[in-house]
């Protein structure tokens, strides 16, 4: 923590945006893989079905969580409705990349169900990050 007491106070702002992400990302992605896998995997539903699911859900905890907790105090007070619109915007990329991942993964290359999960947990944060950071929450 002695390194980031040296950083200018905008970086060491971003540092504790990026741990914040991460928790609350790791919580929100979680719950949308958990969901699109119980869906297709247990209860049998198609992959697509089960992710946009999944990811429905994902919309609603992310606004919730990233309003109030992941970039709490960042940039200016855009209003709840503006917000929410770039935010409806960023989500549905989130959905196409996860989407990709699944038809890849499960319908192109017929792996299991659970394959695209490293790439919904680890790739389509990253992305989203910086679009929520630059563009909805600035």
């Amino acid at each position: 923590m002695k390194l980031l007491s040296r950083l200018p106070p905008e970086r060491q702002a971003l540092f504790w945006q990026i741990v914040r992400y991460g928790v609350s990302g790791l919580f929100i992605t979680a719950c949308q893989a958990a969901i699109y896998w119980t869906l297709a995997a247990l209860v049998g539903w198609h992959p697509q079905i089960a992710n946009v699911t999944g990811y429905l859900a994902a919309v609603m905890i992310g606004y919730v969580t990233h309003s109030a907790f992941t970039f709490r105090g960042h940039g200016g007070d855009a209003g709840h409705a503006a917000r929410g619109i770039k935010f409806v915007a960023v989500s549905l990329l989130s959905y196409a990349l996860n989407a990709l991942w699944v038809f890849l993964c499960v319908t192109h290359m017929q792996w299991p169900e659970w394959s695209p999960i490293p790439a919904m947990i680890f790739v389509t944060p990253a992305v989203m990050f910086g679009l929520n950071r630059q563009w909805v929450f600035r």
